[in-house]
């Protein structure tokens, strides 16, 4: 039993090991994530918190599932971590895709990847609607309708899939929740596209307003990095993955209140 115990004790050391080997970046890795010296991690703000968006308290600090993310990748790194707040995914294309931050979080569509490059999904989105309060649209067929005045998220997945699937009105761009909630509010929108699991807090913000069941886009959030970097990329990878099966990435839901959420599967490469 002794000699059981003491290779049982083997075993876990040699695994701890190896677990702590392999979360040590390589010297490319480290140059091509924090090649200022530090990780620039871009993450996006809305009024409340869900699987993509942070949100700020009365100092403008941000929290979040996707701060919690960006500083454990910090943390493994052996880096200090800036934490850039934007309003929109859009904004966050822009950064990352110029070198202005090393690492985000955003849905991913065929535009995104042409400019980024992408780890695995922590999360599956789906897209909807909430309506304003007195409104007659009861269904996703009834936005697509002339009259109707819809609004999203300048330059996101989310506005780019409704533009495609409304054959009969067009979109307006609004620059963040917060406006394109004030023209819901103000009457000046009918509907607002956005991600489903962040329209519950906002509906119950707009008494009468509804959120429409189904769904006009399904896709993952992930963890971005610019183009041409493999190295990062590889690492990126990795550490999302881990951070699926290790429980880190349920923690941050948690952490932000976020319940009854399911975490994407595995990908397929792993």
């Amino acid at each position: 039993m002794e000699v059981l115990r003491v290779c049982s004790v083997l075993v876990v050391a040699v695994l701890a090991a190896c677990a702590s080997i392999s979360d040590r970046p390589t010297s490319d890795a480290l140059k091509e994530l924090a090649p200022t010296g530090k990780l620039r991690v871009g993450v996006a703000s809305a009024p409340t918190r869900s699987a993509f968006f942070v949100e700020k308290d009365a100092n403008g600090q941000p929290s979040g599932v996707t701060v919690d993310l960006g500083n454990e990748l910090g943390r493994k790194l052996g880096v200090p971590v800036e934490i850039i707040v934007a309003p929109n995914s859009g904004e966050l294309v822009k950064a990352t895709s110029s070198g202005a931050l090393d690492v985000s979080f955003m849905p991913v569509d065929d535009e995104r990847r042409k400019i980024l490059d992408f780890g695995p999904a922590y999360f599956v989105i789906e897209s909807s609607y909430l309506v304003r309060p007195g409104s007659d649209i009861k269904t996703l067929a009834d936005v697509d309708r002339t009259n109707i005045r819809v609004v999203g998220i300048a330059n996101t997945a989310t506005i780019r899939s409704a533009g495609r699937s409304l054959k009969n009105t067009g979109v307006t761009a609004a620059p963040s929740v917060d406006e394109a909630m004030e023209m819901l509010r103000s009457g000046r929108a009918d509907a607002f596209a956005l991600t489903h699991d962040s329209l519950p807090p906002l509906a119950a913000r707009l008494p009468g307003s509804r959120i429409l069941g189904g769904s006009f886009l399904q896709t993952g959030i992930a963890i971005a990095v610019p183009k041409n970097r493999p190295n990062a990329l590889a690492y990126a990878t990795e550490f999302m993955e881990n951070a699926k099966a290790s429980g880190l990435v349920q923690r941050a839901f948690d952490n932000a209140g976020l319940r009854g959420l399911t975490i994407a599967p595995p990908s397929s490469g792993r």
